[in-house]
C-alpha cells in the first residue's frame, strides 16, 4: 500500500510517555489524526481500515547507529539489505556510520552516499561524516541540516580515521557545527593490553590456539574498561572545554556512566543492545559471534546499563549493527572481525527486556524513538504527532524464535539465531508505505533522506 489514506484503529499507541487506545488517520504519508477512542469518524468513505487485535502501535525506531557497508564492502552487506532487515525489524530511520570504502571524510564523499542511498533504501536514512587527523576544514564547512553529526573515532580505528592527538581532538570539538559522536577506546592502553597477553610470561603462549584460533574470552581483556573509561574521559573533559554537543556511542563499563549527568542535554550517551543482551560468560558458546568493539563485558557493566536506562544517564538505545560474513568472523580473538547484525531483531530483544521488567515499555520508545529524533534534531519524526510523517511500527506480544530463515541481513546470520524473543513486528510503515506487511515487502524501497533541524 503506497501513500493511500487508512486508519489503525484500536490500538494500544505508545506515545510520549503514555499508553492509550485510539486510532491514527494517515493521509498523503503523514499523521493526519489521533483520536483516544474506539473508531474514528472521518467524512470520506475511501479509507482502508486495519483493526490489529491486541497489538501496540510505536513511532518507528530510530537507529542512530548502523554500518550498511555500502560503498566498497557489499560483499558483506548492503543498503538494500539492511535496509529491508530494520524495516522487518520496526526501524524506519538508520543513520550510517563513515567507515566504507571510500571512508566518507569528505563533503563530496557524503553527497555521493546520499546519492548512492536513492531509491536503495526500505526506510529512511542519513549519513554521518567521519573526522580524520587532516580533514577539520571539510567538518567546518558541513552543513549541520545535511547531516546526523561528526563521527570521531578516538581510537582504535583502522583505514586513516584514527583521530588521538589532543590538539586535533579539540579542534574538532571547538568547530564542529554539529553533534560530534564518538567511539571511545585508548589505543595505547589496547596495545598494552595485548602485548601483555602475548608475553610468554603470560599465562598463555603466544602460539597458544586459545590467543590464535580461538581464546575470544580474551577480548574485553585486550579492549579492556581502563581503555573504554580514558577515552571517554578525554571526550567529556574536552567537550565541556570547547562546548561542544558530545554523544559517545555504545558505553559499555559501570565506571563509564559515572561521567554522565542524568538529562543533560549536551553530553550524553547511547547503549547498544549487544551490551544490554550479552555478557563476556556469552563468549563460551557464542564466540565471535558476539565479538564487537568496544568488548562485552561483566555481567556487573551489562546490569549498570540497564540500571542507566532508567535513571537519565543513556539518552539513546542503538544498535551499531555491524554485519560480517560468518567466514570473517573466525581466527579467534586476534582475527575474527568485530561486529555482529542486530537491526532486525533489536526492538523485540528490548521490548523482552521490558517483560523483564528492566524498563517500561513508554521508557522504551522514548529511547529508541523520541530521544534519538531529539538528539539528532530529526524533523517530524520520532513521535506519533499530528502533522508528523507515518513513520510508524504495529507490534504485538507472541514469542518468536530466531531462526536462520527469517533473517534479512545479507550476511545471514544473527548472535540472537535460537533465542526466543517475546514480541514480533506485525507491520512498520515508512512516510505512510506498508513496507513490511508481517509476511513480506509489498514495495520497492522508498525510504527518503532525512534532515536535521540543526541550524
Amino acid at each position: 500500500m503506497k501513500n493511500d489514506s487508512f486508519i489503525i484503529e484500536d490500538v494500544i499507541v505508545v506515545n510520549e510517555g503514555e499508553c492509550y487506545q485510539a486510532s491514527v488517520l494517515i493521509e498523503d504519508g503523514r499523521i493526519k489524526k489521533v483520536e483516544k477512542t474506539k473508531g474514528l469518524k472521518v467524512e470520506s468513505s475511501h479509507f482502508f481500515i486495519f483493526s490489529p487485535f491486541q497489538c501496540f502501535l510505536f513511532p518507528g525506531i530510530i537507529d542512530g547507529h548502523v554500518h550498511m557497508r555500502e560503498p566498497g564492502l557489499t560483499h558483506k552487506a548492503t543498503m538494500e539489505s539492511e535496509t529491508r532487515a530494520a524495516a522487518r525489524g520496526g526501524v524506519t530511520t538508520v543513520l550510517d556510520m563513515p567507515n566504507v570504502v571510500p571512508q566518507t571524510t569528505t563533503l563530496q564523499l557524503l553527497k555521493e552516499r546520499y546519492a548512492i542511498a536513492e531509491g536503495q533504501c526500505h526506510v529512511n536514512y542519513g549519513f554521518y561524516l567521519g573526522a580524520t587527523n587532516d580533514n577539520l576544514e571539510e567538518i567546518k564547512r558541513l552543513d549541520p541540516t545535511l547531516c546526523p553529526g561528526v563521527k570521531l573515532f578516538m581510537g582504535s580505528s583502522t583505514g586513516g580515521m584514527l583521530v588521538d592527538r589532543e590538539e586535533k581532538l579539540r579542534q574538532i570539538f571547538r568547530h564542529s557545527p554539529t553533534l560530534v559522536m564518538t567511539h571511545c577506546e585508548d589505543t595505547e592502553r589496547i596495545k598494552e593490553n595485548l602485548d601483555r597477553i602475548q608475553n610468554p610470561k603470560f599465562k598463555i603462549k603466544n602460539d597458544s590456539p586459545l590467543l590464535e584460533k580461538g581464546g575470544v574470552s580474551l577480548h574485553p581483556l585486550i579492549r579492556d574498561h581502563e581503555a573504554c573509561y580514558r577515552s571517554t574521559e578525554l571526550a567529556v573533559r574536552l567537550a565541556k572545554e570547547e562546548g561542544a554537543r558530545l554523544h559517545v556511542a555504545h558505553i559499555t563499563t559501570a565506571q563509564e556512566l559515572e561521567l554522565f549527568q542524568p538529562n543533560d542535554e549536551r553530553i550524553t550517551a547511547e547503549a547498544c543492545v549487544p551490551h544490554l543482551l550479552f555478557t563476556d560468560a556469552d563468549y563460551e558458546t557464542l564466540g565471535a559471534r558476539i565479538k564487537c568493539n568496544p568488548a562485552i563485558k561483566t555481567a556487573a557493566d551489562r546490569d549498570a546499563l540497564r540500571r542507566a536506562l532508567t535513571d537519565g544517564r543513556i539518552r539513546t538505545i542503538a544498535t551499531d549493527h555491524a554485519p560480517h560474513l560468518l567466514s570473517e568472523k573466525e581466527g579467534g580473538v586476534l582475527r575474527a572481525m568485530s561486529g555482529m547484525p542486530m537491526v532486525q531483531f533489536s526492538l523485540p530483544a528490548v521490548l523482552s527486556l521490558v517483560d523483564d521488567g528492566i524498563l517500561s515499555i513508554e521508557r522504551a520508545v522514548e529511547l529508541m524513538c523520541h530521544n534519538p529524533a531529539r538528539l539528532y534534531h530529526i524533523k517530524e519524526r520520532g513521535f506519533i504527532r499530528e502533522g508528523y510523517y507515518a513513520d510508524l511500527v504495529l507490534v504485538r506480544r507472541k514469542p518468536c524464535t530466531v531462526t536462520k530463515d527469517c533473517i534479512e541481513s545479507r550476511c545471514g546470520w544473527s548472535p540472537l539465531e535460537g533465542r526466543t524473543l517475546g514480541w514480533q513486528v506485525e507491520k512498520t510503515w515508512v512516510n505512510g508505505n506498508l513496507v513490511w506487511d508481517g509476511a513480506s515487502f509489498p514495495l520497492p524501497p522508498g525510504g527518503k533522506r532525512v534532515f536535521f533541524d540543526n541550524e
